[in-house]
């Protein structure tokens, strides 16, 4: 039974007011115009940039049947270079069927082409190729390039080795490469004639953020896997032929550090002969997690049957040696490594012996010194000038929170909550810190309350959010994202580089740009828009709750799933959704050209299915529980069951089918083997825990639909496209920390009850942290103070995990009506920044709060 025929058996079961709540929902939501123009008649000037320019008013003919220019480097160019131009020659044939030349010269060659190389080469020396604005802006920056058109020429010049190569692959991506060409099959559409589009002034480009990477992490379950036993089976694991793949995809997208993937299923990336060289060849860092630090992967190289065990307090001889070989491993300067201070356990777990968190502190502080001393003698450039960073990560923040210190020279890495809200960021004093901060985020997770690692859900918006508060608050040296096994997150994963290499990429107010420009480079600029709505739709009902969270269990300790918190209205409303999500991703899958179905099924197909099939499962599993009669409990009982059955179905096609088995081994549909991930489960107990809330009974107000706002010195209240349940949350800009203590920044919201009484005034906020847990709301009703409230949850309490579950933090008031009728003014009044409003909601005191 295929999804469709599911849509059709359910369709003619719905109440007539759920059909009311589909053509609603279409009629916000759903562009249903047919679009006739096939991807392979894309033309790609018409793509959005997704660097920021003025209006083209340059073009430069890079190939075409009549024209194909040779391409001047400098003989003494860099290995890395002459790799990237000749992948770019590649990119050109697969684009037109033309092969451009590629000519070493000992200096500037008067005449036509494309001249390509670093500021330093005698290419650029002496010659006009460059204005001498440009060519000052780029000598001794870090990663800088500039591509400009000077008459007949086109210079593609960067400050560095990488600046060079993230300028060449910035002309392919703008002719039509997607950097994913090779990691999910986009293949190049063909064009007759490749024009590349400038501003007449060219483009300069510098990253935002100094180092901006990846982190390999929880691999068991696809990446490890697919490299052992179908990409590379001679090294049986994750080896030199895979990070090449990595470290290429990166620099396309602009990145220059790998955190190597570390789980004990994973040979540590040090001990398989070719990683580093590998690393060393594509000019990648080489950093570590917050529980490796020195560059060591303790659960692969730490033996305790040889070593002991892993406790500083009675090992440290040791342990002190096991970092020290590691530093005299890398110290040869063709290595780049970004060294991670401190200790934890072995794995993700509290460093061993330490009784308090004076303890803690006073052997941190001892071991940090010691660390520095042995880069200081084994590596030649000045300590200060060595990459290191500190990672105040789950009790480690505690230790650094109560008066750890940390030199000054080293990089403060900040981190989520593990479900993108960042637990802190420097203040006023800590941004001074000559090695500034960072973050260490997550767009995939194991852990408690609940894994994240099948689909890769996490909304734009709060990537957004999160990454430009982080910037604003100076994180602005080092951005690392958990990718899990890259697949299915591709698309997060690029608007994360995008923007720690251009903050400014997007605003508030033009997030879903990005995505839509990245759906047309990908699909095509005629359905490109569409397939962007359908994306956001995805993410939007995954915010609401992601498809890994609807069995209502927890891991950590493991339960088992349970029936969802929606109610039998509710639980309508979202199977409708999602059917409509399935019923676009089929229609604009009959408008993708055969060469991208590949792609599209990795891509779109697969995730947004798969999202919507683990939802029918456990919500017609509820509607099962509900049902009074044994047919309609039969009816919903094979619904249930058929969703599961089509997940692996779907997940088979992904190994098996798709791009000829080349992903075989890589996609699971059950990491870590959970209970949400498992056949549904029907023996549901007989007195329902479902919570059945009265929709009709409650007053719901957007966060954006404020009657009146007042601001506070140079802050003002604005909305955030995409952001939140509302999909238009409102949060106080600019985002640097700032309190208030007299005038309040407040929002005020009008309603009109018919009836005096008891009330309940709900607030939904995003589950958002403050440096020292003091996010605080007041509430007035009609000018008078009702109460005050504090938002922030601690560790790893129930609310919070209740928080990142929902993505909502809810907080109630008690008010009273003694004047029905008449209109009533709610005012919310905030004593500092980060706090993003979502949803207020009003029902009777009597009444139960939804989902």
């Amino acid at each position: 039974m295929k999804i469709q025929k599911v849509v059709k058996i359910l369709s003619k079961r719905l109440t007539s007011k759920l059909v009311i709540i589909a053509i609603f929902f279409c009629l916000s939501g759903c562009n249903l115009q047919d679009q006739s123009e096939n991807i392979d008649s894309v033309d790609s000037k018409k793509m959005t940039e997704k660097v920021k320019v003025t209006h083209s008013t340059d073009s430069f003919v890079v190939a075409s049947a009549s024209h194909q220019p040779t391409i001047y480097i400098s003989a003494a160019s860099d290995p890395l270079i002459l790799w990237a131009v000749e992948t770019f020659v590649q990119d050109v044939h697969e684009l037109s069927g033309q092969t451009l030349s590629v000519k070493p010269v000992a200096a500037y060659q008067a005449g036509a082409g494309i001249y390509i190389g670093q500021i330093s080469d005698d290419l650029f020396d002496g010659s006009a190729l460059l204005p001498t604005e440009v060519r000052k802006k780029l000598i001794g920056q870090w990663e800088n390039f500039s591509i400009m058109r000077q008459q007949n020429q086109l210079v593609v010049s960067g400050s560095d080795v990488r600046g060079t190569v993230y300028a060449i692959f910035e002309l392919a991506e703008r002719l039509g490469v997607s950097p994913w060409k090779w990691w999910a099959d986009v293949h190049n559409r063909r064009q007759d004639k490749l024009v590349l589009h400038l501003p007449e002034s060219g483009i300069y480009a510098a990253p935002s953020v100094e180092y901006r990477g990846i982190f390999l992490n929880d691999e068991d379950w696809g990446l490890q896997p697919w490299a052992a036993k179908t990409f590379e089976p001679d090294v049986q694991d994750i080896g030199p032929k895979t990070y090449e793949k990595i470290f290429q995809l990166m620099l396309r997208l602009k990145a220059n550090t790998i955190w190597p993937a570390m789980h004990d299923t994973t040979q540590a990336f040090f001990t398989v002969p070719g990683n580093q060289e590998m690393a060393s060849k594509y000019h990648i860092y080489v950093g570590s997690s917050h529980a490796e630090p020195m560059l060591r992967n303790n659960v692969g190289e730490w033996d305790k049957s040889t070593m002991g065990e892993y406790n500083y307090l009675t090992n440290a001889p040791q342990i002190k040696r096991y970092w020290l070989n590691r530093v005299k491993e890398v110290q040869d300067s063709n290595n780049k490594s970004i060294f991670t201070l401190g200790m934890r356990g072995v794995h993700d777990s509290k460093m061993q012996g330490v009784e308090s968190v004076g303890e803690g502190i006073r052997l941190l502080d001892s071991i940090i010194s010691e660390q520095r001393k042995m880069l200081d003698q084994q590596i030649s450039a000045p300590l200060t000038e060595i990459p290191q960073v500190f990672i105040p990560y789950k009790e480690v923040l505690e230790l650094y929170n109560n008066g750890l210190q940390i030199p000054d020279d080293v990089t403060l890495v900040w981190t989520d909550d593990n479900y993108g809200y960042i637990r802190r960021l420097s203040n006023e004093m800590e941004q001074q810190r000559a090695g500034g901060s960072g973050v260490y985020y997550h767009i995939s997770y194991w852990g408690r309350p609940h894994d994240y690692l099948w689909l890769s859900t996490t909304s734009p918006a709060l990537i957004w959010y999160e990454m430009n508060k982080a910037y604003q608050n100076g994180a602005q040296k080092i951005w690392i994202v958990n990718v899990g096994d890259i697949k299915p997150a591709e698309y997060q994963t690029e608007f994360f580089l995008d923007l720690a290499w251009n903050i400014n990429i997007v605003d508030a107010s033009s997030i879903s740009s990005h995505l839509t420009a990245w759906a047309q480079r990908e699909f095509g600029q005629s359905i490109g828009g569409e397939v962007s709505e359908v994306m956001l739709q995805h993410y939007h009902l995954a915010h609401k709750r992601k498809p890994e969270f609807m069995g209502w269990s927890q891991t950590e300790p493991t339960t088992q799933t349970q029936l969802t918190a929606f109610s039998k209205e509710q639980i309508e409303q979202r199977i409708n959704a999602y059917q409509r999500l399935v019923e676009e991703v089929d229609r604009l899958s009959t408008k993708i050209a055969e060469t991208h179905r590949d792609a599209w099924f990795q891509l779109i197909e697969y995730p947004i299915k798969g999202a919507a099939l683990m939802n029918f499962k456990f919500l017609y599993r509820d509607l099962f529980a509900y049902a009074k009669n044994a047919d309609d409990k039969a009816h919903f009982k094979l619904l249930s069951t058929e969703a599961y059955r089509q997940i692996e179905t779907l997940t088979e096609h992904y190994n098996r089918k798709t791009s000829q088995g080349k992903w075989q081994h890589m996609m699971s549909m059950a990491p870590r083997n959970l209970p949400a991930f498992k056949a549904p489960d029907f023996n549901v107990p007989q007195k329902l825990q479902t919570l059945d809330c009265n929709i009709e009974n409650i007053l719901v107000i957007n966060a954006s639909d404020f009657a009146n706002q007042q601001s506070a010195k140079d802050y003002r209240w604005k909305l955030i496209e995409g952001l939140g349940n509302t999909k238009q949350a409102v949060t106080l800009f600019p985002f640097a920390q700032q309190y208030f203590h007299e005038s309040k920044p407040n929002l005020t919201y009008r309603l009109n009850v018919e009836n005096g009484g008891q009330y309940i005034v709900e607030l939904r906020t995003l589950p958002t942290h403050a440096n020292k847990f003091d996010h605080q709301v007041t509430l007035y009703l009609d000018d008078q103070k009702i109460s005050e409230v504090n938002l922030n949850t601690k560790g790893r309490t129930q609310a919070w995990k209740q928080g990142v579950l929902s993505n909502a933090l809810v907080r109630h008031f008690d008010i009273t009506i003694d004047k029905p009728n008449l209109s009533h003014e709610l005012k919310f009044a905030v004593n500092q920044t980060g706090i993003v409003f979502d949803q207020v909601m009003i029902y009777p005191a009597t009444d139960k709060s939804c989902y």
